[in-house]
This record gives structure tokens, sequence and C-alpha cells, in this order.
């Protein structure tokens, strides 16, 4: 098993990355002060496939658990079903020394994460991500929330695990089309931090995404190292922890104007980052031969086909709602060369229009 650690003071915590380790999840709590009552939340998909062996390890090692599932899907972000985990938490009189599991993708472990912070004013919780995306980004760095109508994770919290369990065989269960997300998220952490895992993966990546596990355990571990970097130098996105959102504004806007029900996380991200790209690009930021690797990467893991409508009325509002947003000015993560990214204020809506309008041409 691969170790790493996120160095945060008194809240620092372990990322842990193997195979077959959901086993060992009740030893690995025990390891790091769990004791008393565990409530799982996972998801309608996950449950069939890991709960049982999750509940196996923590009951053998003496937890009372629980589970409590929710429908897959980005919709499931939401007041409603966070009130109905608060319900079962205290039909189960969950205490302070109690805990939750978050069991299942970015979805479950936000949602899971986000209770974990305000019930009972916060209990201990510990992320095991069943999803390529979730291993490399969602699961790591403590940012928790739930969706508001107007934006995504508007609600929310810093608030870390107490420990981040990663067991690479639960990407032998995954559609490609979560490959694919978790692989866009992947590619970021290149063009963000690191020219050489770039690369490599310019050099390695399959458009099947059926890659080897030893090089599949490679870009997880390589993915976790990024951004607890980046996380113990600025936990609460004060400063240069902003750079992991390249991609992201536009991104969550195409997220916002589908109402979260077409695309997934990583799907628009992808798109994101492309658009992020070319902006940098026309900003005399990137060069055009560095832009072309950037796309050539991101096109070789194919994107989801838009919607038969995309309004882009209904990006720009998306936009508005950005919380990224100072001062009324929307805020871009644009890369200047791969391996590198800055943070920008002064774009103006009109490039932005230009930018939405030249895509929707080539991609319509």
């Amino acid at each position: 098993m691969k170790e790493l650690k996120v160095e945060l003071a008194s809240r620092s915590y372990k990322i842990k990355i193997g195979q077959d380790v959901l086993q060992d999840l009740g030893q690995e709590l025990q390891s790091v002060g769990f004791k008393g009552k565990l409530l799982i939340v996972t998801d309608e998909n996950v449950s069939p496939l890991y709960a049982d062996s999750c509940l196996e390890s923590l009951e053998k090692s003496g937890f009372q658990t629980r589970v409590f599932s929710i429908p897959p899907g980005e919709e499931s972000k939401s007041w409603m079903w966070a009130e109905q985990i608060f319900s079962a938490a205290l039909d189960f009189n969950l205490d302070r020394d109690s805990g939750i599991v978050a069991l299942g993708g970015g979805v479950v472990g936000d949602l899971a994460g986000f209770i974990a912070a305000t019930y009972l004013r916060g209990v201990a919780y510990v992320q095991v991500p069943t999803t390529l995306l979730a291993q490399v980004d969602s699961s790591v760095g403590g940012k928790v929330a739930i969706n508001h109508s107007r934006g995504k994770n508007m609600i929310g919290a810093f608030y870390q695990p107490r420990l981040v369990l990663i067991d690479l065989n639960t990407l032998d269960t995954l559609p490609f089309r979560e490959l694919r997300s978790g692989m866009a998220e992947v590619i970021k952490y290149g063009v963000i931090r690191d020219d050489i895992f770039f690369k490599e993966l310019y050099r390695n990546l399959v458009t099947t995404l059926e890659q080897e596990k030893e090089f599949l355990e490679y870009i997880v571990f390589k993915s976790c190292l990024i951004k607890a970097d980046v996380v113990s130098v600025d936990e609460q996105e004060g400063g240069v922890r902003a750079i992991l959102n390249f991609g992201h504004t536009l991104g969550h806007a195409l997220e916002a104007a589908t109402d979260y029900k077409y695309f997934n996380h990583g799907e628009a991200l992808h798109y994101g980052m492309l658009l992020a790209s070319r902006l940098a690009c026309r900003e005399g930021l990137l060069d055009l031969k560095s832009l072309n690797l950037i796309e050539d990467l991101l096109c070789r893991i194919g994107f989801k086909g838009l919607p038969p409508v995309l309004d882009a009325d209904k990006i720009k509002k998306g936009l508005t709602y950005d919380k990224k947003r100072k001062e009324g000015k929307m805020i871009f993560i644009l890369p200047e060369r791969i391996g590198r990214v800055g943070i920008y204020d002064s774009i103006s809506q009109e490039k932005v229009d230009k930018l939405l309008l030249d895509f929707f041409k080539e991609f319509y």
C-alpha cells in the first residue's frame, strides 16, 4: 500500500492507496481513532458492489454500522437528501464519538462530508472513494458541499477527513464514462502543476482507458500528491489552491446550464479545460503548440456529445453565480505553459461571449 500525507498541522491525515484494501477498513479506522457507531453513506450503484465487504470489515473490528443509500447523480447533493441523512443519523443515535464513512464517488463524498461537518457541529469522517474522479480529486482537500439551484457547491465548508482510503480495484467495475470523467481531472494536474506528469500521460494514455493497474496506481498517487501539496499550503483557497479550479469556471456553468442532469462533473470539466486553454491562447498567455498538445490529450479520451440544445444565456447566467467571483469579476485559471497556470480576473464578458460563440459554431 502506498501512503502520502496531507500536512495540515492538527488536521493532517494520510491518503492510503492499494488493492483489496476495503477488507482492512475496520482496522484502518481503528488506527486513526474511530470508535462506536458508523453511518455509511453510499449510493444505489455502489452499495450492491462494496457495502457488504465494508460492513464485514467494520463489524469484525467492533463497530456498530448502518448504511444509508442515495440515488446516484448530482441531484442528490441537495437539502432534501441532506435532511434525510441527518434524520438517519439521529435515528441511529450518532453522537460526537461516532463517525461517517463516505463510500462512493464525488457526490457521495461531498454530501457525506457536508453531513459530517454540520451534524452536532462536526463529527469525524473518512473518505472511501470508488471512482477515479473521487480518488484523484474530491476525496482529498476537505471541500464538502451541497448544490443550490443557482450554482454548484454553493453551500458547504472546508472540513478535512480523518483518512482517505483508496482501493484501486473499485475501478474495475467503473463504466467507461466514469473513467473518462476521472481522467479529465488527472490531465488537469499535469497542466496546472507538472509538465513531466503531463508528458507521461501524453505517452501512455490510450483511448480505451484500459490502462495497466501499475499505471493507474501511478496516476492516482501522483494526482493525490499534487493536490495534497497544494492543499497543504492553502487549505481554504486563499491563494494558490485556486489553481485547482482550472476548467471549473466554465465547467460548472455548463453543469448549471443543463440543470446538473446531462453532464457529470468530469465531463463538464473536460469542456471547461478546453475552453480555458483556448481563452489563454487568445489572450497571448499560452503558445499554440502547447494548446495543441492540451487539446490533443483532451480529445484522445473523448468528449461527451453536447445536448441537442445548449442555451448560451444559461451558461452566462451560471457564470454570474460562480462562487469564485470577486467584486463582480469572473475568475479564470488559465495555463501559461504546460505545468503552470495563472489566476486572471480581467477577462471581459465580450471575450467570453466570443469564446462561447465560436465553441457553439464548432460543436453544433
